[in-house]
């Protein structure tokens, strides 16, 4: 690439990748700065105790709580971002979901566009990212213009019998709109494909889809390893220079146009970090909204046992239901989606309860079936991204709670009467910032 790219993109994940995908056949000269660099094909992608016990694949990086308290984000720096991690679930937003919503605590506003405007683009984008799905199973599924082009991922037989379980008892399962090609990611290895990391083992992440078609032109460059560290204005306003340190060197760049697609955090915090004299608040902030309204969703592992039902499934993460999404199911406030996890083995779950025996927990979840819940929390300036100094700052005050310890309730009640006895949950907080 000769001279000043004409557009600069921050950041290769969902965002970033799908825009240069989008503007790569302008012709313009497109380069993508990303911090970090690919994810190799190395044993540690499959291997659960480097993963889930030895955090192999967790960021050396620190954030805080306003109070000063230091915490390990999980927010990866990568080639594809955090999509490289991620359940491959890629479902749209209900038609309700751009409407103004009355939650139990709240009020979600109204977004100023409608469903409608998004339904083409919707289905070019599951087009990019191979979506296999399924329509006419989910009551809540809106209109389509046009249908999925891949059948969805297959139950296993385990699954299945648990999917019929819940149809009986009224409750409305759905294929999970998923971007796997199964049979490439189990020919690299019998594992989950929730939180293992992708090296084009047949999960449609940014990389593999998005990132991979725009690179296919010539105009479009992705370089990797580079931080940006700083954007700086110009007496309009326009961003007219980029600043980012590159192999320990530091660089700028001037181009015409500047993308900032470096995740929900990192993008405030890029703009709160390039504070002026025309902006001493940071760019973009002269309303004192960037940071704020912070939200992460209110998330929540249910795993439902049963000495009698035997899991023998290697992925599981096929369905979902919204019976409770819209509302509580009996006519109150929306309660939020239940979808299945990736297969939990004692493996992982040793991760988070290292004291067990691993023999003991393999014993447990050969009998358990996992399930994520997950409701929605609600905007509030005082949930916010601070920067002190070097320091990220994260302040998440939880909302709609209450909802969501409904929907687990009404997930455990579901579950206790479609044949599983003992089921217990955990909360996930702020260190999971993957929502």
């Amino acid at each position: 690439m000769s001279g000043q790219p004409d557009i600069v993109i921050i950041g290769s994940g969902v965002g970033g990748a799908t825009v240069a995908a989008g503007l790569a056949a302008t012709g313009a000269e497109i380069l993508i700065l990303e911090a970090g660099g690919h994810i190799e094909d190395r044993p540690e992608n499959r291997d659960q105790r480097a993963i889930f016990q030895r955090g192999h694949f967790r960021p050396d990086e620190t954030w805080y709580e306003a109070d000063g308290t230091g915490f390990n984000p999980g927010n990866y720096y990568n080639v594809g971002g955090n999509s490289k991690f991620y359940g491959a679930v890629l479902t749209r937003y209900r038609r309700e979901d751009f409407a103004e919503m009355q939650h139990l605590d709240g009020v979600s506003p109204a977004w100023p566009i409608a469903y409608e405007e998004l339904e083409p683009w919707y289905g070019l984008a599951e087009e990019l990212y191979q979506v296999r799905g399924a329509l006419g199973e989910d009551p809540t599924e809106p209109v389509h213009s046009k249908p999925y082009g891949l059948k969805p991922v297959a139950d296993e037989p385990a699954i299945s019998k648990v999917r019929m379980r819940l149809k009986a008892k009224g409750v409305h399962p759905f294929s999970l709109p998923l971007g796997v090609d199964i049979e490439r990611w189990l020919a690299k290895g019998k594992t989950p494909w929730d939180a293992h990391p992708n090296s084009f083992d047949g999960k449609m992440d940014a990389e593999t889809t998005a990132l991979a078609a725009a690179l296919k032109h010539d105009n479009v460059k992705l370089q990797t390893g580079s931080r940006v560290t700083r954007l700086v204005s110009g007496p309009d306003g326009r961003i007219v220079a980029v600043h980012y340190v590159s192999n320990g060197e530091a660089a700028v760049l001037k181009p015409k146009l500047v993308i900032l697609s470096a995740g929900a955090v990192q993008s405030a915090v890029l703009l709160l970090r390039s504070a002026n004299d025309s902006n001493p608040t940071g760019l973009a902030n002269r309303s004192d909204q960037v940071g704020r309204n912070f939200m992460n969703h209110n998330s929540t592992a249910v795993i439902a046992m049963s000495p009698w039902f035997r899991n023998d499934s290697v992925y599981q993460k096929t369905f979902g239901f919204n019976d409770f999404y819209l509302s509580d199911g009996e006519g109150g406030p929306p309660l939020g989606n239940v979808q299945l996890l990736g297969r939990i083995s004692g493996t992982i779950l040793k991760g988070a309860m290292p004291s067990v025996p691993e023999w003991l927990l393999n014993r447990v979840t050969a009998h358990s079936i996992d399930f994520y819940a997950m409701s929605e929390d609600l905007p509030s300036p005082e949930s916010r991204i601070m920067v002190d100094g070097d320091r990220i700052v994260l302040k998440w005050v939880r909302s709609n709670w209450e909802a969501h310890e409904r929907l687990v309730a009404k997930l455990k009640q579901v579950l206790r009467s479609a044949g599983f006895p003992l089921v217990v949950s955990r909360a996930f907080d702020k260190r999971t910032p993957s929502h």
